[in-house]
Order: C-alpha cells, then sequence, then structure tokens
C-alpha cells in the first residue's frame, strides 16, 4: 500500500459496525467477539465480504479486544498471537486494504489498574502479530485516555506500518470530550505530534455530531482525518440497546463530513452495509 497515494485521493470509504453485525450473526452477550476469527471464521469473513460488496475501500479486522490483557477475561491471553493473525488472513481474503483494529485494554492506567509496562507489552504483542499477519495499516480506535493512545502508539510504529489512532468522544454536555476530559483539539495535536499517519474519532455520537469533531480537529493537525461515526447515539429500549439513525439520514451528513476535512469516512456501533452502500452513493453524488 503507498500510504500517500490513498489518503491523496479521499476521501476513503471504510466499513461499518463489526461487534453489531456479529451479533447479528450468533454473537452471544459476554461472549469473546475475537475467538470467532477461530472458531466461526466463515461468520467472521461474511462481515468482511458484505462491506467490501457494499463499497468500502478500506476494511478492518475483528481484533477490537485482542490484546493480551483484555483476552486474560476470558482465558484467551496465551491465544492473542493466533487470534490476530487469523483476523487479518480473513480480511484480506475481502479486502485488497486491510487497517487492523486495536481497541483500548479496558483497564485505566490513571486509576492506577494497569502499568505503562503492561500496556506496552500488551499492544506491542497485538501489533506484531496484525503487522506478520499482512495488515496493511493499525487502527487504535475508541481510546478515551491519552496516555493510553500515546503507548500504544508507541507500540504501534515499531511494526513501521503507518498507524492511524481514533478517540471516543462521548462525554459532557456536548458529547466532546471522552471519558477522561480529552478534547478534539488536544487529541489531534498530541498524537500529530507523537508520530501518528492519521487521526480521527470514531463510536461515542452520530454522524451529525461528528461534523464538529472532524472540524475542530481539522483546526489542530495537518493528518489525514479517520471519521467512523455511529448510527446515533444508542438508546436502551426494553433492555436492549438500539440505534436510530437509518442508512439514508447517515448518508445525508456524508457531504457535510467530507467539507469538514474527512480522509476517511465509515460507520461504528449500530452501522451496516447498507450504511456503506449510502454513503458511497453520497460520496459519488458530490464527487
Amino acid at each position: 500500500m503507498i500510504w500517500r497515494e490513498l489518503v491523496a485521493n479521499g476521501p476513503v470509504l471504510t466499513d461499518g459496525a463489526w461487534g453489531t453485525e456479529l451479533q447479528r450473526r450468533g454473537l452471544g452477550v459476554g461472549e469473546c467477539p475475537d475467538v470467532w476469527n477461530l472458531s466461526h471464521p466463515e461468520e467472521v469473513a461474511d462481515v468482511a465480504r458484505r462491506y467490501c460488496e457494499s463499497g468500502s475501500r478500506v476494511i478492518l479486522t475483528n481484533t477490537f479486544r485482542a490484546n493480551p490483557i483484555s483476552l486474560a477475561a476470558y482465558g484467551l491471553a496465551g491465544r492473542a498471537a493466533e487470534i490476530n493473525r487469523a483476523a487479518v488472513e480473513i480480511s484480506k481474503k475481502a479486502a485488497a486494504l486491510v487497517f487492523a483494529s486495536i481497541g483500548p485494554s479496558g483497564k485505566l492506567l490513571a486509576a492506577g489498574e494497569v502499568t505503562e509496562d503492561e500496556l506496552f507489552a500488551a499492544f506491542y504483542t497485538q501489533a506484531e502479530a496484525l503487522a506478520a499477519g499482512g495488515a496493511d495499516a493499525l487502527l487504535l480506535e475508541t481510546f478515551s485516555e491519552l496516555e493510553e493512545g500515546l503507548i500504544a502508539l508507541r507500540a504501534a510504529r515499531t511494526t513501521g506500518l503507518p498507524v492511524v489512532v481514533s478517540f471516543a468522544f462521548d462525554t459532557g454536555k456536548n458529547k466532546d470530550r471522552t471519558m477522561t476530559g480529552l478534547t478534539p483539539e488536544r487529541a489531534a495535536n498530541t498524537m500529530t505530534d507523537a508520530g501518528a499517519d492519521a487521526v480521527g474519532a470514531n463510536c461515542g455520537v452520530g454522524i451529525e455530531q461528528c461534523v464538529g469533531l472532524c472540524r475542530r480537529m481539522r483546526t489542530a493537525t495537518h493528518l489525514p482525518l479517520w471519521m467512523k461515526p455511529n448510527a446515533g447515539i444508542p438508546e436502551v429500549v426494553d433492555g436492549v440497546v438500539e440505534y436510530r439513525t437509518t442508512a439514508e439520514q447517515f448518508a445525508s451528513f456524508v457531504p457535510a463530513l467530507r467539507d469538514a476535512g474527512a480522509g476517511f469516512i465509515g460507520g461504528c456501533c449500530g452501522t451496516n452495509p447498507e450504511f456503506i452502500l449510502a454513503a458511497a452513493a453520497a460520496l459519488a453524488r458530490c464527487a
């Protein structure tokens, strides 16, 4: 992959949600999604294939919680490398470009739940396995703690692959802070200085709110901006999480997100291949 050529011809359409798509295929509540790369590879492959068929130029991997710290909760820490390599193999069969997903550890560094050395070791293990599997780039996504993001970036950069760092802004009166109070501007500026190849926002809010986050990030960095909002802010109805935004409503904001400076556009929780189809059509109309 030639990174400069890819980002120069943006915006690049990425994929939609993985977790909610696997749930539609039978992933149970509390079950480890990442181990499905080994136990249900055909279902994981179907998610990747459908996104590619819908117009995604870049797809992710089913590895959001596949670092040893997170996998330890399922007794799977020792299989981290195997799970990550399998995930890349699955996605590579469906797409030419695969940005491998690395999510946060689930532990708060500021609260003393994990040490810096433990975090680096976990992210290094995952990043090296994803790189060995043939990933084209690494995506650090849904981070909320700046320090953890920096440690993950340092570990990911050892692979020599391009690294995107994306934060979840879902807190505060305007839903423009991460859980730890980080602003879009500080996230973008800090990750730029730390050597990220792209920065952005995912999850947390819907696409309408994401347009504003994108504009603010653009004021703080020259890097390509990665934007993958949810299908609206989730609501709990009778104990079930629901996303109200339709594919058409989502796509109606795609031109505004492009104009705000997004270099990569996709969807997070609640989105599906229909959203990517609609987004692709919206981008084609405003090309």
